[in-house]
């Protein structure tokens, strides 16, 4: 009898720990996994982001960097890690729907794994030219591309740089060639020295040489107009419509982390997205706020990207394994 009383309430004590849990969450630092090197836009938003949500929830948010790989390192780490709502993930078009398309052995499934809690910016791209190259717009760079001999920087196979060149490549009826180089760095000191044609960059990085001179700006790949270069068309104005193009960044947690604890990430999470500082940090350095959307809405937008780049990936063959 007295064994039996035991058991009992050894089996009630596991069941409550759970709900214990939850109630007593966030009673830790949380660690943010950031899946890029120190210092780069993405290292900059986890920061921030992790200061003010770690604010609204009361808690500690510690950012973790774990670059390599495409972003898989740091999105498998979170993958596998215990859903417990104290580890969280920095991530982006390329961790959540790119990677799978690439990857035939992806170590972690998005769908699977993990789960998306917000998608707070866009990364929309700028298309670059040198000054030097003889194509003051679209049209002509169209009509210089379709005599060939056109290179396209990127900073990698199959990230949304190459592929939006790609997509642009298909759309236009023009080969691109692509030439990889290790970073955004010296693929823009290529493209200034005219040593390739073009690039299809990422505002943030190329926007000082825009402002300068060095050089020029023929289109920005979003749906519609970004405010850091309110004067440049979309490609979908130039003739090309329905053309769009960039990545996004966001947060994602453990698929097995509890409701009750996601909702207050959530929660967390939607407050920084209307914070007007967030606004005015990265709205001025040419990022798109994403509006505040609920789990329905994330899962209609992982699926229109998926259909947006996977005729891209097929037509291609691009793989990476």
């Amino acid at each position: 009898m007295i064994t039996r009383r035991i058991a009992l309430g050894v089996a009630a004590a596991a069941l409550a720990t759970p709900a214990l849990a939850q109630d007593n969450w966030p009673s830790r630092p949380i660690r943010l996994v950031v899946p890029y090197a120190p210092g780069g836009t993405t290292d900059l938003l986890g920061r921030f982001v992790a200061e003010r949500v770690g604010r609204e929830i009361g808690q500690t948010v510690v950012v973790e960097n774990r670059p390599g790989a495409n972003t898989i390192i740091g999105s498998q780490a979170v993958a596998q890690a215990q859903g417990d709502g104290y580890t969280l993930l920095m991530a982006s078009g390329a961790s959540m729907v790119i990677n799978p398309m690439l990857y035939r052995r992806l170590p972690y499934n998005p769908d699977q794994d993990l789960t998306l809690l917000a998608a707070l910016v866009d990364t929309p791209l700028a298309m670059v030219v040198p000054p030097s190259l003889p194509a003051q717009n679209l049209q002509e760079f169209v009509a210089l591309a379709k005599r060939g001999g056109v290179n396209s920087a990127s900073v990698g196979i199959g990230n949304p740089i190459h592929l939006a060149a790609e997509m642009f490549s298909i759309a236009a009826g023009v080969e691109l060639t692509n030439v990889v180089y290790p970073g955004s760095t010296p693929a823009l000191t290529a493209l200034m020295a005219g040593d390739v044609q073009v690039m299809f960059d990422v505002i943030l990085t190329s926007l000082p040489f825009i402002q300068s001179g060095r050089l020029r700006c023929l289109a920005v790949t979003t749906k519609e107009r970004v405010p850091a270069l309110r004067d440049t068309p979309t490609i979908a104005e130039q003739g090309f419509p329905g053309y769009e193009a960039g990545t996004w960044f966001g947060v994602a947690a453990p698929r097995s982390v509890p409701k009750p604890i996601t909702d207050k990430l959530r929660d967390g999470l939607a407050a920084v997205q209307r914070d007007s500082a967030f606004h005015e940090r990265f709205g001025t350095l040419g990022l798109v706020i994403q509006p505040v959307r609920d789990e329905a809405a994330l899962g209609q937008m992982i699926e229109a990207e998926r259909n947006r780049w996977s005729g891209i990936i097929r037509s291609r063959n691009i793989t990476l394994d």
